[in-house]
């Protein structure tokens, strides 16, 4: 993302809040303010967003991401009347434990936005989280011990949309590309064993 790029979406974010445009006319002073904060967010934060990949300004990612914010909201909901019940219930049924769950989402954005969801859904906190996708919960009603079970249930229901919004997409020739260094290793490797067998038989 160039700094131009962001300072338009800077001016544009900053026009669609303040609104200029009233029954009165145009409100030029708010407009030139517009300009100006867009100014600074360029220089203060242009550096930091030219470093963002382009693929983050996919309009489909920010489709998923509007589709995520009802789903997180129901969550939370759910989560809220769970509560509501083990506070009130005279028992208290509660059973805490710390459970260990997987993500399949690699990206350090994904994995936050995950945690993060997790720990903002009430009866459950994210507690610490590994790059290889292992997080560890608080749950403060353990329903399933096994990894598995915590994962479909605590990490099923984000994580298929947060993959759509935060996780990088692959070309069909990655794998390809990766495996090349191995298979050019392998065959360089025999060429050095041919060469040296050649070579001595040479010699005798």
């Amino acid at each position: 993302m160039r700094r131009l790029e962001v300072f338009v979406i800077s001016l544009v974010f900053w026009l669609l809040l303040a609104w200029p445009w009233g029954a009165r006319g145009v409100d030029i002073e708010s407009i030139a303010a517009g300009v100006v904060v867009a100014g600074l967010a360029t220089v203060v934060l242009g550096r930091a967003l030219s470093e963002l990949p382009a693929w983050l300004l996919s309009p489909v990612r920010w489709f998923w991401l509007l589709c995520y914010v009802p789903v997180f909201a129901w969550a939370c909901v759910k989560a809220n009347l769970q509560m509501v019940y083990l506070v009130l219930h005279p028992d208290m049924p509660i059973k805490p434990g710390i459970v260990r769950v997987h993500t399949k989402l690699r990206s350090e954005t994904g994995i936050s936005a995950l945690a993060n969801s997790i720990t903002l859904t009430p009866g459950t906190l994210t507690v610490d989280a590994d790059e290889d996708g292992t997080l560890f919960v608080h749950w403060i009603y353990v329903e399933d011990e096994t990894d598995e079970g915590a994962t479909r249930e605590i990490v099923g229901r984000f994580e298929g949309l947060l993959s759509r919004i935060t996780e990088e997409p692959r070309g069909p020739g990655d794998g390809a590309e990766e495996g090349r260094p191995a298979g050019g290793a392998k065959q360089t490797e025999g060429g050095e064993r041919a060469g040296g067998a050649e070579q001595a038989e040479g010699a005798r």
